[in-house]
This record gives structure tokens, sequence and C-alpha cells, in this order.
């Protein structure tokens, strides 16, 4: 990854780089688009040099500077690669030695993870969310609202699986069982979700309350039993590179030899070992989303590819929503939440908009099977 030099000497010399790089993305300094951005601090231009992505998170979430349009402003800048020439390179490569040598995502750090996102308040993703509280990519193929949106990828979802009545399904980081739920009311199917959040948990048991759904506090290595199908929406991300064998292993021990697994997960372009230094600390810590190469490496010899479907573009539709979603309740939400707390939340809304706008991740949804007899059957 090609990095600059920082420069050295007056605040001047930091500022003019910053200006120039900026400039390359069409981009300006106390300009007037949308895409502009006004710097209220001296200290913002070394500071976005120095540390990078990390660095100009902090100095948002601090008040040093804003942006009319923040997706616009990365997807800008991504398309340009700027972050591949400003970066904390000495920070990078720590993250990714720490990444290689420790494992992040053992059963007790998994659950410590999960808990800084997931059990901020169900009242903040209450207001963000669709009416099933789906916190996954919508499929917006034929839809109009988030609500159509999300229907139309649970309903595509099971399709994918060719769901019939009576199967006992497997839903691997149910969340707040949305999935459970759909699942079990359109295709009449038993669903047994699996979640570390105990804020999740909660809730999701009141919404799935007398139907045939069972949610748990349960680490997806403890699973046990034989299921027809099995689902993983949006929770890969969390498992870690080191894991992808016993996460496999697990799904091949569970999935009865004529069942399907359906992954639905973030992809990277380029397979990394460490994920955004800013989206790590603040977000989704110890995080990654992989490569193509990598779910292949770790699935070989356990399961075989059936079906690959991206629909990558569609994040950018869904992040926006929710990203309206929250500034349109933010009001009913300012006795929890700080006002630095809502300067992240909306940097992290609007910056992954321009991650995917900019075609930077992608959204993959992937169908194995252990080798079902007569192949399988592809469904869009």
């Amino acid at each position: 990854m090609a990095t600059m030099t920082l420069p050295f000497g007056t605040a001047s010399v930091y500022e003019r780089t910053v200006l120039e790089l900026f400039h390359e993305a069409g981009i300006n300094v106390n300009g007037t688009e949308v895409h502009d951005i006004q710097v209220h601090h001296p200290g913002f231009y070394r500071r976005v040099l120095a540390q990078g992505s990390l660095g100009l998170g902090e100095s948002y979430m601090d008040g040093w500077w804003d942006c009319p349009r923040l997706d616009i402003f990365f997807t800008r800048l991504l398309r340009v690669k700027l972050e591949q020439r400003v970066t904390n390179r000495i920070g990078i490569m720590l993250a990714a030695l720490q990444a290689r040598l420790l494992n992040f995502q053992l059963p007790g750090l998994a659950r410590r993870n999960v808990a800084q996102h997931y059990n901020l308040g169900n009242d903040l993703f209450i207001s963000m969310l669709d009416k099933r509280l789906t916190y996954t990519c919508g499929y917006w193929k034929n839809a109009t609202t988030l609500d159509e949106a999300q229907d139309a990828k649970l309903d595509l979802t099971c399709r994918k699986l060719h769901m019939k009545e009576g199967m006992k399904v497997l839903d691997i980081g149910c969340g707040w069982g949305s999935f459970a739920k759909y699942a079990t009311e359109k295709f009449a199917v038993e669903v047994t979700g699996i979640t570390l959040s105990e804020e999740q948990l909660q809730l999701g048991r009141e919404l799935c309350a007398g139907l045939p759904v069972k949610l748990k506090l349960l680490d997806y290595r403890s699973v046990e039993g034989k299921f027809d199908r099995i689902v993983s929406l949006g929770m890969f991300e969390h498992v870690g590179l080191k894991n992808y064998a016993s996460y496999f292993d697990m799904v091949h021990r569970c999935l009865k030899d004529n069942g399907l697994f359906l992954l639905h997960t973030i992809g990277s372009n380029q397979g990394s070992v460490t994920t955004d230094p800013w989206l790590d600390k603040y977000i989704f810590p110890h995080t990654l989303t992989p490569g193509l190469d990598q779910v292949i490496k770790g699935v070989r010899g356990r399961l075989l590819l059936e079906d690959l479907h991206n629909f990558g573009a569609d994040y950018d539709k869904t992040l926006m929503a929710w990203n309206q979603n929250f500034t349109l309740h933010f009001g009913d939400l300012r006795h929890h939440y700080s006002e630095r707390f809502t300067r992240m939340w909306q940097y992290y809304l609007l910056c992954c908009a321009g991650i995917f706008r900019a075609r930077k991740q992608q959204l993959w949804q992937m169908v194995f099977s252990k080798g079902i007899s007569g192949g399988y059957v592809s469904v869009r």
C-alpha cells in the first residue's frame, strides 16, 4: 500500500498538503458544494495526515469539521484512492501483526465485541431500522421503501434456501429475530436462532412470542443438532479469519446431507487481515470483511459453493435509509445519547454508504451444500 511522506514544518504545510489531496477528489475546504468540508479547528490538517482514517473520524466526532453530504464526500475520496495515501502506516502494521498472532474472536472476547455495538440500546435500532428490525442489507430490485427492501431480502433468502413447511432452520446471528419471524410466518418452518447480544435476545423473544422460534444466547461453536437449512445474515464479519475453519466445521456438522446453507456477508474487493482503524475502534471491534478467496479457502473441503449473488450497491440505499430514519427520530433519543455519539453514528452510516457507492465493498449471498443430488436451482 502506497503512503505519502508526512511533511514537517509549519501548520500551513500540513494545510497545503491536505488541500492538494482533497482537490484531486474535487473537494474544497470551506467551499460551497455539498461535498465540500468546513474546517473549524486548525489542528485538523496535521491530525488527518498523522492518523489517517482514525484522525479524520475522531476529528469529525470532536466537531473539528463538518460536511453537508458526508456520503458524497467519502465516495469522492474513495474513488481516487486517497485512503491509500494518507494512513498511519505504523498503526496498520501493528494491527496486522496482532491479527496474525492473536485471536480476538474467542468465545469470551466475541461476546464483548458484540456487546460494544449491539447492546447500545434497542431504542437506537428501533428508531433506525425497518419495522422488522432487520440490520442487514436490503434488496432494492423492486422496492421503493426500506420495509419493502427488507421484506424482499428475507423472501429472497428463503426462496434461495428452497424452504418447505416443517423444515428445521438454524439462524446464526439472529439479531432481533426478523428472519426467524418472517420464515416461520411465511414458510411454516421451525427456527432456532443464536446471538451473543442480551439486548437483542430479550426483545427478539418478545417479537417472536407464540411462533415456533427458539432464540438462544449461544456462541456458534457450541451449536448442536441437525438442521435442514442454515442461514447467517450479517454475522460472518464477526467470525475472524482465524476462526473460519471452526465456523464452517460447525455448519458442516449441523447441516443435513441434503441441506442448504446461505451465507450473507459484506465482502472486500481485496482480502485483508485488518479493518479500518476508525470502524474497528468505534463501531465494529475486531471484525473483518473477507475477501472472496478467504471465504473459499475457509470452506474448502467442507462445503460446495452452489450460488454467488452480489448486490452490494443495495447497501448504499440501505444505509442512506437508516441514516434518514436516525435523523428523523433523533429528537426521541437525545436523552440517551450524547452529541459526540450522534456525530459518530451518522459518520458511520454515511461513511459506509460512500464505501459501497464507490464499490469498495460488496454484499454477497452465497449458497452452499454438501453436494445435493441433481444440482442447485439458482433464485433471483
